[in-house]
C-alpha cells in the first residue's frame, strides 16, 4: 500500500491508509479490550469489515474470549484454532471479512518473538495491531503498533507512520 495516495477533501494527495475505522467504534472496542484486562492479562479481538479500495475498514470487534473463554487463561493470547469456525460463521451472517486483529500488551507496543512468529491470521498481507498499557492510554494512531504480516514469518512495522496507516474518522455532519 505504501506509495498509493488518495485525495484529501481539499483535493492534496495523501497516502493511502492500510486500515479506517469510526473514531466512536475504535474508542468503544479499545475501552472494552482495556477492560477486560483485568490491568493484569492481555486481551484481543479479531477486527471485521470489508477491504475495498479505500484501505481495510473495520466495522467490528470479536474479542477473543467471547470464542475461546479460555484464550487468556496463561494470561497471554492462546487461541484455539478450534474455535475459528464460530469467527468464520459470524463473516458469512454478516458479509464481513477479518481486515485485522488486535491485542494489548502491559508495556510498550513492540512485537514479542512470540506475536511475530505465531500470527493470529498467517495470511499474507493481514494487519496485526498491538495497543500499550493494556489499552489504557495511547491507543491513538501514532502510539500503537501496526504491522504487516508478509507470510513466513516476515512483517512490515508501520507503526511510526501511524496515521498514515491507519486513519480513525469522524462522522460527517
Amino acid at each position: 500500500m505504501k506509495g498509493s495516495t488518495v485525495s484529501s477533501p481539499r483535493g492534496i494527495p495523501e497516502p493511502f491508509p492500510g486500515l479506517v475505522c469510526g473514531q466512536g467504534l475504535w474508542t468503544l472496542g479499545t475501552r472494552e479490550l482495556h477492560r477486560r484486562t483485568g490491568g493484569v492479562r492481555e486481551s484481543g479481538a479479531f477486527l471485521l469489515g470489508k477491504k475495498d479500495g479505500k484501505g481495510r475498514r473495520i466495522t467490528r470487534f470479536i474479542y477473543y474470549d467471547d470464542l475461546d473463554p479460555h484464550c487468556f487463561d496463561k494470561g497471554i493470547v492462546e487461541f484455539d484454532g478450534g474455535k475459528f469456525g464460530l469467527l468464520w460463521e459470524v463473516c458469512r451472517k454478516e458479509g464481513m471479512e477479518v481486515v485485522a486483529d488486535v491485542h494489548v500488551h502491559a508495556g510498550g507496543f513492540g512485537q514479542s518473538p512470540s506475536d511475530r512468529d505465531h500470527p493470529m491470521m498467517p495470511l499474507a498481507g493481514h494487519w496485526a495491531v498491538i495497543l500499550p498499557h493494556y489499552a489504557g492510554k495511547n491507543v491513538l494512531p501514532g502510539h500503537i503498533g501496526l504491522y504487516e504480516y508478509r507470510g513466513n514469518r516476515d512483517w512490515t512495522d508501520h507503526s511510526r507512520e501511524g496515521p498514515s496507516y491507519f486513519r480513525l474518522e469522524t462522522p460527517q455532519k
